[in-house]
């Protein structure tokens, strides 16, 4: 079962309702019956080129409706999709080729010359489609030799339709519709399996917790590679009948105008876009009373932004806590308080418990200890990676996420920090690993420890901290531009401290507790 089984429903009940509208260039708007005609003729065409249940699709593509069509078809034919950040170099791109196995990869025709450097090292890619981002014409005409029976296009279609939600369940609840890579604390990053149980399950709970109606417009600027972006936004709105406005790239005073026009009701954003708006000058003019619903989530709403948000907007945020691996788990009420740095209760369904790391057992309310949960939002595991799977379930089957926190006597969890130095910023997950490990292929390093420092825009930045080679002079921005030829920009740091040496305890590991308490107060 897939959630699109409730997409096809909202098709037969509002087949000429705007689901989807890009309200910047190239603009484009599509009814839910058009949505569906593009989504069948997508997957014919997929299966055109040899797609079959369980194979791999990555997309490396905008914020576009090619995007939204590739991955929603895929799912239709029981596919798995693979959405990967336009901003991984080719070698971060040839690893997650590589290892999900991925049989086609849709990526930008502005990168060809790149890409095309890593595709002899691909055998298991099949076929690589560059499309022109900046030319919706061009998947139009790949997609519209392939018809579906029922419309009315004056011939015959060349290849058998594929299944369709509505005609048969294609896909298992257990089987993966997505493989989304998070990285690991050490070594290479792991692509989580989200389920097709995993989605509808999350799409319910967040349904019934945030009262989503067809009669909703939300608004969207977050991008669709990420699970906030792709299975909280859109997938809701498509979920609920509602109509999605996307916003390509964003814009902090637009997106107040829109906001304070009367025509959206929900607006979902990271802290990054949220600190922009109250950066709008004179932010205080717009107002957002005809917004039923602004969420806050992928990375700690500061409590800063919250107040001012009250302040400036006359609204008071509602935060959520949602990872890669679960969906959504815990969110403050739709009615009721919106508690200042809680990110609420557990969504129905989601079990949650916070235990002593060292032997899994539950503290009492107000103890800080790891986060655990467990539910139908919990992922299937990491793709092609046991052992790692094992090691982050209990034995009696709860999820480690590796998140401190505690709960209050009324159910409400407040997170404390994350154990394993994951560093957000501006709602993306870098592990400082990732990073090191690319410094310390610079000849002059001599050894580095990366830590996230608090930072007003960002939420943290990226900071590194180094040690040359006796003798060895390199500069801080050389540093930079070093590992953002090897890394995607968000997770490149963006500040350099040298010191002479790290701190590190009697066993040699590196004190990162005190050395990110010396370089952020620097």
């Amino acid at each position: 079962m897939s959630f699109l089984n409730s997409f096809i429903e909202n098709v037969r009940l509002y087949p000429d309702k705007i689901a989807l509208e890009f309200i910047d260039p190239p603009l484009q708007r599509v009814t839910y019956a058009e949505l569906d005609r593009l989504v069948g003729q997508t997957a014919m065409y997929l299966q055109s080129l040899g797609v079959q249940p369980g194979d791999r699709v990555a997309l490396q593509l905008t914020k576009s409706l090619e995007f939204i069509l590739l991955h929603l078809a895929a799912i239709q034919l029981g596919a798995i999709t693979l959405p990967l950040n336009l901003a991984y170099p080719p070698d971060e791109i040839e690893y997650f080729l590589s290892d999900s196995g991925a049989k086609l990869f849709f990526t930008l025709e502005a990168s060809r010359e790149k890409t095309q450097s890593i595709l002899p090292r691909l055998p298991e890619l099949q076929q690589c489609i560059f499309l022109d981002s900046s030319n919706p014409d061009q998947f139009e005409s790949l997609i519209t030799t392939y018809q579906l029976p029922g419309f009315d296009y004056g011939s015959p279609p060349p290849l058998e339709p594929p299944l369709r939600a509505k005609d048969a369940l294609i896909s298992k609840f257990s089987d993966t519709a997505v493989i989304i890579y998070t990285s690991g604390t050490t070594g290479r990053p792991k692509g989580a399996e989200i389920t097709h149980g995993n989605l509808l399950s999350n799409l319910q709970a967040l349904h019934e917790a945030w009262g989503w109606q067809p009669e909703d417009v939300l608004l969207h600027v977050l991008p669709i590679f990420h699970v906030h972006g792709l299975f909280v936004a859109l997938h809701g709105a498509l979920h609920a009948g509602a109509t999605t406005l996307l916003m390509r790239e964003f814009d902090a005073r637009r997106t107040l105008q829109m906001l304070a026009s009367g025509q959206c009701s929900v607006f979902m954003a990271v802290p990054t876009i949220h600190q922009r708006l109250l950066d709008v000058p004179e932010a205080g003019q717009f107002d957002l009373s005809g917004v039923r619903l602004i969420t806050s989530g992928s990375d700690r709403l500061p409590d800063e932004v919250f107040t001012d948000y009250q302040q400036t907007f006359h609204y008071t945020l509602l935060e959520r806590y949602g990872m890669t691996e679960t969906g959504m788990n815990c969110s403050n009420p739709l009615r009721g308080e919106r508690r200042l740095g809680s990110v609420g209760l557990p969504l129905s369904g989601v079990d949650v418990r916070v235990v002593n790391p060292e032997n899994d057992q539950t503290l009492p309310e107000g103890e800080i200890g790891e986060v655990q949960l467990r539910g139908p939002n919990v992922f299937k595991g990491y793709w092609k990676q046991p052992q790692k799977t094992a090691e982050s379930f209990t034995a009696d089957g709860w999820f480690r996420t590796g998140d401190l926190g505690f709960r209050e006597p009324d159910g409400y969890l407040t997170l404390c920090g994350r154990s394993k130095d994951l560093i957000i910023s501006g709602g993306l997950n870098i592990y400082p690993p990732e990073v090191e490990r690319v410094l310390a292929e610079h000849p002059s390093v001599a050894a580095c420890a990366v830590v996230g420092c608090s930072d007003r825009e960002w939420g943290e930045r990226v900071t590194a901290v180094v040690v040359l080679n006796r003798g060895e002079s390199v500069s801080g921005p050389d540093l930079i531009a070093f590992c953002r030829e090897r890394l995607a920009p968000y997770k490149s740091p963006k500040s350099i401290v040298f010191k002479d040496e790290l701190p590190r305890n009697a066993m040699g590991k590196i004190q990162k507790a005190a050395l990110r308490k010396t370089v952020c107060s620097e």
